[in-house]
């Protein structure tokens, strides 16, 4: 790996350590084995590096994922397997829900993470069998919101069943889509 590939595997890496507002240049340059200057010339900014490597994280959270759901499974089998991967991903979810609170005052990173929701809800749509953006749309907002819960409160998290028997719910209340 050269500088480039080094500082983002620092920056992944101290991400998952100290989070983003925690991390410093010089972390990140020190975990990268690389100096300080280094950052400036391949990211421009600590910020920019720390951007492409939570979008970097996210797809390989993503990939993982795919990997996980490459075997066909029932409904409950597959979130069973979206709740575990929460586990092995847990810094990366902290780290999502703690920039989300930043977005507001952060338009580059607000620009980069909408980028990013799209590419991932065309991902999420695939890994469950459709195309459409839309379906990828509901899936991340139950991933994301699901995420949350877990993180607050895992034992207390809607079980696969639970969102089940919730869809089926609300399915049965949506009405018809109109003709026109």
């Amino acid at each position: 790996m050269g500088n480039r590939e080094d500082l983002l595997e620092g920056a992944k890496l101290c991400l998952y350590e100290k989070g983003y507002f925690h991390t410093t240049a010089r972390d990140i340059a020190t975990a990268a084995g690389v100096s300080l200057a280094a950052i400036g010339y391949h990211y421009g900014t600590k910020d920019a590096l720390l951007n492409e490597a939570v979008v970097e994280a996210m797809q390989e959270w993503a990939d993982d994922l795919g990997r996980a759901l490459a075997e066909p499974g029932d409904f409950e089998a597959t979130w069973a397997k979206v709740i575990e991967s929460f586990t092995r991903a847990r810094p990366l979810w902290v780290i999502q829900f703690e920039l989300v609170a930043h977005m507001a005052r952060t338009p580059e990173l607000r620009e980069s993470f909408a980028e990013a929701g799209r590419q991932a809800r065309l991902g999420l749509a695939e890994l469950f069998g459709s195309d459409s953006e839309k379906v990828g749309a509901v899936i991340q907002t139950l991933v994301g919101g699901l995420a949350a819960q877990w993180l607050v409160d895992p034992d207390g998290a809607p079980a696969p069943a639970d969102l089940l028997e919730g869809l089926r719910v609300l399915m049965g209340c949506a009405p018809a889509p109109s003709e026109g």
